[in-house]
């Protein structure tokens, strides 16, 4: 197996029998260290070490001791096993009970590999038996190993390269790159926990990964043009009058100020030079604050007797949330709440120029409408005179109808009473305004600006007060305005019609013809357009007097199309400009003025949001990658994946107490933030670093990331998404506090927080299902051993979720299965991702084991101990806070759910 370096040479299992203490009233704590020396080394070096077994003297021990090829073992290596009797595991007090040696060639020859052994104490006494079985390996130990170099350890583990099945699909291994040749996954570190469980093998693998410096980059990159965007739509309203003026240059600042901090988040990301990881006790470092902090991806690889792997896998990651910003005043719920009430009260005065939320919405999306149409209706316009000067009546025909429907839906979104009353409050806000019959005079009615505890509120004063926004103001020019569009339309398909007409008659004689002719004149500054409004009965009046038209005399009956067509295309598109020109600043300054009031506190959100949504964003990219590249050859899940798209599960350990009801505030609003992203995945470019990054486009109202594949990986994927079709993503949140905290919110807090998110989450989960059973065959979802079906799964999930008791670590189970047994991506966090997180995803592998894979009851509670005790996570305690233990204490624990304590001596007081 020399082929494979992920792949140990050599691996077996320990087990001791009659162990005998000197003490006869209580029997030994075990645990056996594994030393080796290779000849001519004169020392021993510890290898690895077992877990800890209480109370018994014929333990079983459940982690396997494993050598690898960079390990540098022959056959003449010496062997130690030396077993320890622990007194106090909280202290850490131990002795040695005696010891056993051996060759790697003394193990090779035997039958079976398996080795009886006599421990004998220092005083050469005989203390019991030591049986090693070796696992049946493909190959054997070569009498000398060739090595690139000597093996790095961390407190006597193995450090190895990343495990090649993270990036493949177990079934086309060799078909695709491994990890440590990818230079986009490729981790920091990967610790090797060597967990075995008869009659199968089980791995766990903890590589670290941190896209997050990528993705603050991209997401402020985007924040600042969308930044700047708006600072130059508020600028192009053009001249206003003082008082608005002040107004508006007051806005910019606001927009100002958050321009320099992405800037200064962008320049630092540029400039750092320190690893890709965050760990826990840097959550609050400003220069951070944008990156995910102990982001991890815990893999278990179980393979059965028939060597059949099936992988689990869960993203751990600290709970999203602002810490630089801190939690004096909540979380992000709590502060859109006041957000909320902040605009209320501001609106509250009859006289305050505030818009109800309906009404903001509509402009948003005439705004959104109107760039996209107006883009939709040139392109579709310069189509159509292609096609003339192409003389193809098919073209012409097919365009001109798409066109037709761009344009009227551009009049139709323009044609409505709030535009209406925003184009015309803009006129007032000029400083030459002046004021007609309709409007408010210049003395009775006035703008006047209050700065009312430093925030801005613009506000009419004089008889007509708020009532004055909604007068008919010279709404015939506004109607003339879109009508031109609407006239010039109409003139473009009367000619069409007439040249479709004479080309399908064969007509020598040639009708008269039309042109509708429009002024503009431009100041800068201050744009002024003038527009005759098209009246149908002059259009022969008018057509006489257009040098392009094809009179009725023979030498003008060849004319070409597109001289005909192109004044009349050009009328459109101008009077398209002016109208999606006139109707945005309308928009913009309709929303300036409802910003205006509650401005800073309104982008102090936003950033927090954005801080807290990129977090996220960089944990759901990681799990998406994972995720679709483990199932390349999984025909449901891919059909599933563009179906109804991917179903992204986080489990939270927050308590509602204190700074994590923050905290969980935050999170909770950055994992909905998700259901704007969407995915879509692309053929790479290269395997270079740079073009296997994610791409991330869009906006607040929609992020779009595209997934670069090599193509090996992207020939493999179905027509559909490699055809671009963008990829959903349906989140949810279940949290159920497990702390001592946890305790003092039950008895003395709140935690309808927690209740709340549940619910709402039950509610899209059952809708996620609903979707799934409607378009989708059950045979696209992961085969189970479980008795319990999914629906049945639902709704004792939902019995959980409505049920009135402390602690139901019950939601989290039954919702991580369905996850699961749903194609979903599992994502586990607590406060730093360390210890809690520890606790819960070592137990859910556990029950993983025991439900899916035959694990025997009674060896349950030992095989959660050695997790917590010898497997990763305790290598990811060492690497956030430099200490293998995990930041808990006795009265702490006291208040955990039973199955969530770790054993003791793996505990204690660490700073995090």
């Amino acid at each position: 197996n020399s082929q494979d370096p992920d792949e140990p040479i050599l691996e077996f299992s320990l087990a001791c029998s009659e162990l005998v203490t000197p003490s006869l009233d209580r029997k030994p704590n075990s645990f056996v260290a594994v030393s080796v020396t290779t000849p001519p080394q004169a020392f021993w070096t510890k290898h690895v070490q077992t877990e800890i077994i209480e109370g018994t003297n014929n333990p079983i021990f459940l982690s396997s001791v494993a050598f690898f090829q960079d390990s540098l073992i022959n056959q003449m290596t010496q062997i130690k096993l030396s077993v320890y009797d622990v007194k106090d595991r909280s202290q850490g007090t131990m002795y040695l009970l005696g010891s056993a040696m051996y060759t790697v060639k003394d193990l090779l020859k035997e039958k079976n590999h398996r080795l009886h052994l006599t421990l004998r104490s220092a005083e050469n006494e005989r203390v019991g038996n030591i049986t090693v079985i070796a696992w049946q390996m493909e190959g054997k130990v070569e009498d000398k190993i060739p090595a690139s170099r000597s093996p790095d350890t961390t407190n006597g583990r193995m450090v190895l390269p990343v495990d090649e099945s993270l990036t493949e699909s177990l079934s086309i291994r060799s078909k695709h790159s491994t990890l440590k040749k990818d230079p986009l996954l490729r981790s920091d570190e990967l610790l090797h926990g060597g967990n075995s469980f008869y009659p199968g093998k089980l791995v766990t693998l903890l590589p670290a990964r941190m896209w997050g410096g990528q993705v603050r980059l991209q997401r402020d990159g985007n924040k600042l043009i969308q930044q700047a965007t708006r600072i130059c739509e508020l600028d192009d309203l053009g001249e206003l009058s003082p008082c608005w003026e002040n107004l508006r240059k007051q806005i910019v600042t606001q927009y100002q100020t958050l321009i320099i901090n992405y800037q200064e988040n962008l320049t630092e990301l540029h400039q750092y030079k320190g690893p890709s990881f965050k760990a826990s006790s840097l959550k609050a470092e400003k220069k951070l604050e944008f990156v995910p902090t102990n982001l991890h991806i815990q893999r278990m690889r179980v393979q059965d007797d028939s060597g059949t792997d099936q992988t689990y896998d869960i993203i751990t990651i600290g709970a999203p949330a602002a810490h630089c910003q801190a939690f004096k005043s909540g979380g992000l719920r709590k502060l859109l709440v006041k957000f909320v009430e902040a605009k209320k009260n501001s609106s509250s005065s009859s006289q305050s120029i505030v818009y109800i939320p309906q009404d903001i919405i509509r402009a948003k999306e005439i705004i959104a409408s109107i760039n996209t149409l107006k883009t939709q209706v040139s392109y579709y316009a310069e189509r159509l005179s292609r096609a003339a000067k192409e003389r193809s009546a098919n073209g012409l025909e097919r365009t001109l109808a798409i066109l037709a429907d761009k344009t009227r839906q551009l009049v139709t979104v323009c044609d409505c009473k709030l535009l209406a009353n925003a184009v015309e409050a803009l006129n007032a806000a000029r400083p030459n305004y002046i004021a007609s019959k309709s409007s408010p005079s210049g003395e009775a009615d006035q703008v006047m600006l209050r700065n009312d505890q430093d925030t801005l509120m613009a506000k009419w004063t004089g008889r007509n007060s708020r009532s004055s926004l909604h007068i008919r103001w010279h709404e015939e020019e506004w109607e003339k305005v879109w009508l031109n569009v609407d006239k010039s339309l109409d003139c473009i398909i009367q000619r069409v019609d007439k040249l479709l007409q004479k080309e399908r008659l064969h007509s020598d004689s040639c009708e008269d013809v039309f042109q509708c002719d429009t002024t503009s004149t431009s100041k800068k500054g201050n744009q002024e357009y003038r527009a005759y409004w098209i009246n149908p009965g002059d259009l022969d009046e008018k057509c006489s007097r257009s040098p392009s038209s094809c009179r009725s005399s023979n030498n003008r009956a060849a004319c070409e199309w597109s001289e005909a067509l192109y004044p009349l295309l050009t009328t459109l598109t101008d009077c398209v400009a002016m109208m999606s020109d006139k109707a945005k600043k309308a928009m913009v300054f309709l929303l300036m003025q409802d910003n205006a009031p509650t401005i800073a506190m309104d982008l102090t959100i936003q950033y927090r949001r954005d801080v807290v949504f990129c977090q996220t964003l960089t944990a759901l990219i990681c799990g998406f990658i994972i995720k679709l590249r483990n199932c390349l050859r999984d025909d449901g899940f891919l059909r599933q994946l563009y179906t109804i798209g991917l179903l992204a599960q986080f489990e939270g350990l927050l308590s509602t107490y204190g700074e994590e009801l923050a905290m969980l505030e935050d999170m909770s609003t950055g994992i909905m933030d998700l259901r704007n992203v969407t995915f879509k995945v692309i053929q790479a470019m290269s395997t270079s670093s740079i073009d296997m990054l994610p791409v991330i486009t869009g906006n607040r109202d929609g992020f779009n990331v595209r997934i670069p594949l090599p193509g090996a990986m992207f020939d493999a994927l179905p027509r559909e998404i490699q055809s671009g079709m963008l990829l959903r993503v349906q989140p949810v949140l279940f949290n159920v506090g497990i702390n001592e905290q946890q305790t003092l919110a039950e008895k003395f807090g709140d935690t309808s927080l927690q209740e709340v998110i549940n619910a709402e989450s039950l509610g899209r989960l059952n809708s996620y299902y609903e979707q799934f059973k409607e378009v989708l065959p059950d045979d696209c979802l992961p085969r189970s051993r479980s008795q319990t079906c999914l629906p049945e799964l639902l709704r004792f999930l939902g019995q959980n979720v409505h049920a009135r008791k402390n602690k139901n670590v019950d939601i989290l189970w039954q919702a991580a299965e369905i996850c699961r047994r749903l194609n979903g991506v599992r994502f586990t966090s607590c406060k730093s991702a360390k210890d809690r997180t520890a606790m819960s995803i070592t137990l859910e592998q556990c029950l993983i084991l025991q439900h899916e894979h035959g694990m025997a009851p009674q060896v349950f509670t030992q095989a959660l101990d050695c997790m917590r005790s010898e497997g990763c996570r305790r290598e990811n305690t060492m690497k956030n806070v430099g200490c293998r233990k995990y930041a808990f204490n006795i009265l702490q624990l006291k208040a955990f759910p039973k199955h969530y304590r770790p054993p003791e001596g793996t505990f204690g007081k660490v700073d995090t």
